[in-house]
């Protein structure tokens, strides 16, 4: 029997995010080159195994009445999200990865023609990654139902062909370098990764 279904709203996940950790605020250099006074590190949520399965089945039961046939993320941000919605819908769970700068599907896995797909994604940013999965499941002959993630900073321009939907949908404010307020400040910049490295003392 399944577990009673909880309902977590978008000012719980943003709870949960700051229990862990994982929105950090400062003045930060995302890889489009753009600085902002927000990040959000989900794989410090996604280390706890009891709250990104709280999340997740957010996430699930939302998509739950397409009834999907299986779920994919893009690697890396996407495989554990992908692994816990596919757990929670009872169906297989597949990450694609890049090769030669390419998003593909390796390590045998496979999807077949007319297979109904959700594509998951721990942040949805510009849309890019999602769509890309989306491009490539398509090209498959299968039909994406929609992408499901557990946090939205698009600011409501994410560029995704299908239906979306984010347990959590926050703005943020993004800068220009050349007209960053938090550079103007003189704020430590840092450049999120595996190692928050210090990119300038300030500017």
């Amino acid at each position: 029997m399944r577990e009673e279904a909880v309902i977590v709203k978008g000012s719980e996940v943003l709870e949960i995010l700051k229990k862990v950790d994982a929105l950090k605020e400062g003045h930060f250099k995302f890889t489009s080159g753009l600085h902002s006074n927000i990040y959000i590190q989900c794989a410090l949520l996604l280390k706890e195994p009891d709250l990104s399965e709280k999340i997740c089945r957010g996430i699930a039961d939302h998509f739950r009445k397409d009834k999907p046939d299986l779920v994919i993320g893009p690697a890396l941000g996407g495989i554990i999200v992908a692994y816990e919605v596919a757990r929670q819908l009872g169906v297989p769970g597949l990450f694609t990865e890049r090769e030669n700068g390419k998003m593909t599907l390796r390590r045998m896995f496979q999807i077949q023609p007319g297979q109904r797909i959700l594509v998951v994604e721990d942040v949805i940013t510009t849309g890019g990654s999602s769509q890309e999965v989306i491009d490539l499941v398509e090209g498959y002959g299968a039909h994406v139902v929609g992408v499901g993630s557990i946090v939205d900073r698009s600011n409501g321009l994410a560029k995704i062909s299908v239906p979306y939907h984010s347990m959590l949908t926050i703005r943020m404010n993004n800068y220009d370098p050349a007209d960053c307020p938090l550079c103007k400040e003189g704020l430590p910049l840092y450049k999120p990764g595996s190692r928050d490295s210090l990119v300038t003392p300030g500017l």
